[in-house]
């Protein structure tokens, strides 16, 4: 082994910078998301019918409704979104507990606000959203194609059961 695989074998490669849309109009942005897919959360185990819903309050913030079933019940947290200046309305930090706040970056958003893909710098979390609870499977797969070249590693992707009762 020659002392430049070596030296190559100790250096980490660093994703590169994730992009986010250019701009989001908030507006239209807000109302009800389905949970099409997403990489698997402790605070989401056992979800199924997962729901985003987003308003604007007229203050400083978004208002965030999360929903889903869990067997036995349906789990609700609300939580704030506040925008993230010169992000374009693309980067907001969320709010469920005080003082905690986490990154939702809108990578992916279709023109007619139809479908996002919604995920942070760390590629930890990912979500694909839609305005129904169902995607077709090519749209699905051209979504995941343009998240793999993000840097996401979409094997880890979860469906999400959105058969509700």
């Amino acid at each position: 082994m020659s002392i430049f695989s070596i030296f190559l074998l100790g250096c980490k490669v660093q994703p590169e910078v994730l992009q986010t849309v250019p701009e989001v109009n908030l507006e239209r942005y807000c109302g009800l998301w389905y949970e099409i897919a997403a990489f698997p959360q402790k605070f989401q185990k056992g979800c199924k019918c997962t729901t985003a819903e987003y308003k604007l309050t007229g203050k400083n913030y978004i208002s965030v409704i999360n929903k889903c079933q869990k067997p036995g019940k349906f789990a609700k947290i609300n939580g704030k979104a506040f925008v993230v200046k010169g992000s374009g309305n693309a980067k907001l930090k969320v709010q469920f507990f005080w003082p905690f706040k986490g990154d939702y970056w809108i990578l992916e958003l279709d023109s007619d606000y139809t479908w996002a893909a919604v995920g942070n710098e760390s590629r930890k979390y990912l979500w694909i959203l839609a305005r129904r609870p169902v995607m077709q499977e090519t749209l699905y797969s051209d979504i995941l194609k343009k998240l793999t070249s993000k840097g996401f590693d979409v094997s880890k992707l979860k469906k999400t059961d959105q058969r509700c009762k």
